[in-house]
Parts: structure tokens; C-alpha cells; sequence
């Protein structure tokens, strides 16, 4: 018999993109694709793409010139190769990717990726570029085949897509569209399938998570902290963590659940972007630097020990010294255990780039070398608070060294520990005796192992 086609897939970005990808991968399955990790072996090569920032779109571009000379090597062997751009960077910029990479086969939007086996027949057979970067009337999740279930203790669950906030900087409203929640009946039968095959912790996945509003069983909107009760009820989830919010949604439901539900972690990332208002404003955040610290106050109140994460925009257009320094005020009073920081991009089609006042790129950098510098000491000072501390750890894959599991603590750290592979999938007390900025080193506690 021949050999199955191969497909190789490259995911850019986010987590959205990363449960993308494992979709399309299960998608094409169907149609006859066995995953590779060697794009030279591949008859099909996926890429899938993040707009989110103008350097993850011309990385894009750079791998594309790479993925030429495959396609060509291959060509002159006589083996034919498929090259698909989908994600964010094929919504936004549709024909111009095939503009400036005329030898790429489909350009696909993230709301059309579930008709790939009829774009790719469609691109073999007229033997040109097609594109498809429209938002179908119908679901595409509704569309896929049931999900096959990840070789892996944990998972992502995409929950929602889409936002309606349309911050100033953010191009999500144009390449995911507005905010589209799951129905509670399609997320609890996965979940289900994913425990079923070892999966111990879930991570639930949206742009605006938080603004989570699927049709429940009783025929009306559920919310996210209801959603997460639901879900608690699966008996083999052991953990549910959710990302990313936005602090607007952060509703009163959704903190008490992080006081009640037991499988919820304590961990939450939030973005708060800026710490200037004027600032806030002119991104369209919908919220100030006070009813930011106002909220991350109740949360704190319900959930002592929260890890906070964030995200944090350095030099959006007209912002000045002073207002980088009430960011760093922020950050200084609130204590992040992890953050994300970045320098502003303007990303065409949004409102920020087209502000006058840029602000100059050298500025940028410095601003955002002293911000990461300030992070860097949080986050490895909470993870000093560690030390001493005997945490549930749960055990994820096998380490570097003979004898050593990784694992997750609940506040989302990696945990080195010498323990027996038998523990994988298993959560167990480790006494916390070392920490770095990155990661966490303990020693297991439990004599007994893991109940099959």
C-alpha cells in the first residue's frame, strides 16, 4: 500500500492557536495526512500564524522563504508540495500573502480552517492560489470531527472566540471576529473525552474567556464561573485553570469561584496594559489604573494566595516618561508572579497606528528593559516565597535527568523533582526546597504511589 501523505504543522502565537493547530492536524487525518515534525518530508506544510505583533507576522514571511526552497527540492525530485497559511496573519492580510509569496497553495482565515480538505482539493485541482478568509455562517466547531483526545495529562479546551472591545492596539476583532461562546454541552462532552484518555487538568481557552456566554442546558447564557462548576463535576479533572481575561468581565461569579471551587487554580492572568489613564484611554481599555488595583483587591480578598500574570504595552503612542513610570507604579504595587511585556506595534487596520506621536523605538527599548528588569525580581521573588512551602504538584512529563519528573504547581511553575515515571498524571506533595526565576525544585514527599 502507499505511503500516507505527510503534513507538518507550525504553530505561531498563542494558545488559540495552539488548539488550532491540533484541530487542523485531527482534520486532516481525515482526509488521508499523517503529522510529521520534518517539513522537507512533508506533502503539506502548515503554518500557523500570530498578527498580534509585526514581528510575528514577518517571521512568517522569513519561514515562508525557507519553505520555498523545500517546495522546490522536493519539486525537482518529482514529490509535490502544498504550503497553507492559516491563523491571524492569513485573515488580516489574505491576497497580499499570496502577493508576496506567490507560491503559496491556500490562504485560510482561523473561522475557515474546518473546510481545509475541500480548499486543499480545490488548490491541487486549479493549480493557484486560493484564498478563503470570510466568517461562515455556520459553527465551525460544530463542523469538525469529534476531537481526538492529546497524549497528555493536560489540555486546552477553546471555549470562546472573538472580542467585542476593540482596544485601540489589538487586531482580535479583525482577524477572530465578535465574541462567539460554545454551547455547555459541547464543552462538557470534551472534557470528558479528554479525561477519558489521561487528561488531568484543563485549561479553558479565549481571546476574552472571561466574557463567556454559551447556551447551559437550561436553554439560557451560562457564565464562565459557571461553566467551571460545571465542569468540576467531571470526576477525573483534577485542575481548570482559564486565560486570557480582560478585567472588565471580571465579574463577582467568576471571583467566588476562585474562593469555592476547589479544582480552579489560583492563578489568574489579567492584563492591565498601561498605568497612566490617559493612556488606558486612548487604547479604549475600559477601565483605570484604580479599578484595576480595585478589583485585583476583591480577587485577593476571595483568593489570598493568587498568582496574578498580566500583560503590559510599553510605548503606545504619545505616552510619556511619566506615564511609563505609572506603569512601573502599577507593577511595583501589585507584585506579578509572571508577565508578559512588550514594546507597541502598530498593526495596520487599527486605530493605534494611525495616532501621531509614536513614540521612538529606542525609547521603547529602554523603557522596556526596565520594566522586564522589575518583573524579572518579582517573578523570581514570589517564586522564593516558595521555598520552605510543601505544594500539589502535578506531574506532567519526564525531565532532563534519569529518575526526574516536571510537573505544575497550582500557581502555574514548573516543578523539577526526582520521582518514578509512575507519577505522571499524578499530583503529589512536594516540599519546595530551591527556586529560580523560571522554575521551582522540590522533593516528593509521598512514599506511596499514584492510584491507577
Amino acid at each position: 500500500m502507499p505511503a500516507p501523505a505527510k503534513v507538518y504543522v507550525r504553530t505561531f502565537g498563542c494558545q488559540m492557536n495552539v488548539y488550532d493547530s491540533e484541530r487542523m492536524a485531527e482534520l486532516l487525518g481525515r482526509h488521508g495526512f499523517a503529522q510529521t515534525a520534518r517539513p522537507d518530508e512533508a506533502d503539506l506544510i502548515v503554518l500557523n500564524t500570530c498578527h498580534i505583533r509585526e514581528k510575528a507576522a514577518e517571521k512568517v514571511y522569513s519561514d515562508l522563504g525557507r519553505i520555498r526552497q523545500i517546495k522546490t527540492a522536493r519539486a525537482d525530485a518529482g514529490r509535490q508540495t502544498l504550503i497553507a497559511v492559516a491563523g491571524c496573519v492569513a485573515q488580516a492580510e489574505g491576497e497580499e500573502v499570496l502577493r508576496r509569496a506567490p507560491f503559496v497553495d491556500l490562504v485560510v482565515g482561523p473561522q475557515s480552517y474546518h473546510r481545509l480538505g475541500d480548499l486543499l482539493a480545490r488548490a491541487k485541482s486549479e493549480r493557484r492560489g486560493i484564498v478563503d478568509t470570510g466568517f461562515p455562517d455556520e459553527d465551525k466547531f460544530q463542523s469538525l470531527p469529534p476531537r481526538t483526545p492529546p497524549r497528555a495529562v493536560t489540555a486546552f479546551l477553546s471555549v470562546q472566540e472573538g472580542c467585542d472591545k476593540f482596544c485601540s492596539f489589538c487586531v482580535v476583532p479583525y482577524t477572530r471576529g465578535s465574541e462567539f461562546s460554545r454551547p455547555v454541552s459541547d464543552l462538557e462532552a470534551e472534557a470528558r473525552r479528554l479525561t477519558e484518555h489521561g487528561v488531568c487538568e484543563i485549561t479553558l481557552l479565549g481571546q476574552n474567556v472571561n466574557a463567556y456566554h454559551g447556551l447551559g442546558p437550561d436553554g439560557h447564557p451560562w457564565s464562565l464561573a459557571r461553566l467551571i462548576h460545571r465542569l468540576a463535576g467531571v470526576p477525573e479533572l483534577k485542575r481548570i485553570r482559564y486565560t486570557t481575561s480582560h478585567p472588565h468581565d471580571m465579574t463577582e461569579d467568576l471571583i467566588r469561584a476562585h474562593r469555592d471551587e476547589a479544582k480552579l487554580m489560583p492563578y489568574l492572568h489579567l492584563p492591565f496594559q498601561a498605568g497612566a489613564d490617559r493612556v488606558l484611554a486612548a487604547m479604549n481599555r475600559k477601565h483605570t489604573a484604580a479599578d484595576y488595583l480595585s478589583l485585583l483587591a476583591r480577587i485577593r480578598a476571595a483568593r489570598p494566595d493568587m498568582a496574578l500574570s498580566t500583560d503590559i504595552i510599553v510605548g503606545f503612542p504619545g505616552e510619556t516618561e511619566t506615564e511609563f513610570a505609572a506603569t512601573l507604579a502599577v507593577v511595583a504595587q501589585v507584585g506579578f508572579a509572571q508577565a508578559y511585556a512588550f514594546k507597541f506595534s502598530p498593526r495596520p487596520g487599527t486605530p493605534a497606528a494611525t495616532l501621531n506621536d509614536q513614540v521612538e523605538d529606542a525609547v521603547k527599548a529602554d523603557r522596556l528593559q526596565r520594566l522586564q528588569d522589575l518583573l524579572g525580581r518579582q517573578q523570581t521573588a514570589f517564586n522564593s516565597t516558595c521555598v520552605g512551602r510543601t505544594l500539589p504538584v502535578l506531574f506532567t512529563a519526564e525531565g532532563r535527568h534519569p529518575g526526574q519528573l516536571v510537573g505544575r504547581s497550582p500557581y502555574l511553575q514548573a516543578v523539577h523533582a526526582t520521582a518514578d515515571a509512575s507519577w505522571l498524571g499524578g499530583i503529589g506533595e512536594v516540599a519546595i526546597v530551591g527556586a529560580g526565576r523560571a522554575s521551582l525544585t522540590g522533593v516528593l514527599k509521598s512514599a506511596q504511589r499514584p492510584k491507577a
